[in-house]
């Protein structure tokens, strides 16, 4: 069952997740040809702990690492080590943090260098499918109307949706109910309203759906070897309409919450 949040708990929320976005910039700007990925999760390391938040994923059921970082054909979760980025990667960071006992949670992919057009075009899409995604998260609506517009848009521009890995509730867990799939039919699963707080995180492939792990126990690549994308935004029903939790409330004062 999904935990609705109050106005005081989506504050706590938004300074998590804005810590987060903002780590995800900095990251961004050092995703440079030659630097290691473990370095990459330094800074990550660094920034979060320097605002005062914790890492969320380090220790994680046993994940080694503060930054999820996937190259070119891997899907999710994985971990930094010696590899150099090298020009025309795409690369899928990931990350969370803890602030007063509240998860922050998001991710994007980015180019390394100069990208082809058809990595560019893969990275625009998936991030239209998030944000097709959020439009749907509407107070009185369905979980399932949120997977279903992901997919739509994905698919109509000639992508697959990955199935195993979903959206979640997020709040004082990492992962809550209920899931969030990136795929499936409009009006059904749970019923949307104010205050649920949910990661929405399609992760799109080139070629088909279909993934394997690596022998590391985390590393999700693409089945076919094909290239994938990565995006994500943690997000709270309003009675307004959705609210993307690293951005300042966008209708005004959030007063129609309970404290």
């Amino acid at each position: 069952m999904s935990v609705q949040k109050s106005r005081s708990e989506l504050e706590k929320m938004h300074r998590a997740c804005s810590i987060v976005v903002e780590t995800l910039q900095a990251l961004a700007e050092a995703a440079v040809p030659g630097v290691k990925t473990r370095d990459m999760d330094k800074i990550a390391r660094e920034r979060i702990e320097k605002a005062g938040a914790k890492p969320a994923f380090l220790g994680y059921r046993g994940y080694p690492a503060t930054l999820c970082i996937s190259v070119n054909d891997e899907v999710v979760h994985g971990i930094p080590g010696d590899r150099r980025l090298e020009e025309g990667d795409i690369v899928g960071l990931d990350l969370g943090c803890v602030v007063s006992g509240f998860y922050g949670d998001a991710a994007r992919t980015v180019g390394v260098g100069r990208v082809t057009p058809q990595a560019q075009r893969l990275m625009k899409i998936t991030e239209e499918s998030l944000h097709a995604g959020i439009k749907a998260c509407r107070a009185g609506g369905r979980v399932g109307d949120i997977g279903h517009s992901v997919q739509k848009h994905a698919e109509a521009n000639g992508y697959s949706v990955v199935r195993e890995f979903v959206g979640h509730g997020i709040g004082t867990s990492l992962h809550e109910e209920p899931q969030v799939p990136n795929y499936g039919p409009a009006g059904r699963r749970e019923r949307l309203v104010a205050g649920m707080c949910l990661a929405i995180e399609p992760m799109v492939n080139v070629g088909r759906p279909d993934v394997r792990l690596l022998e590391d126990g985390w590393t999700a690549v693409t089945a076919d070897g094909s290239l994938s994308a990565h995006y994500e935004l943690s997000v709270a029903v309003t009675p307004d309409g959705p609210w993307i939790l690293s951005e300042p409330y966008p209708y005004g004062k959030l007063s129609e919450m309970h404290a």
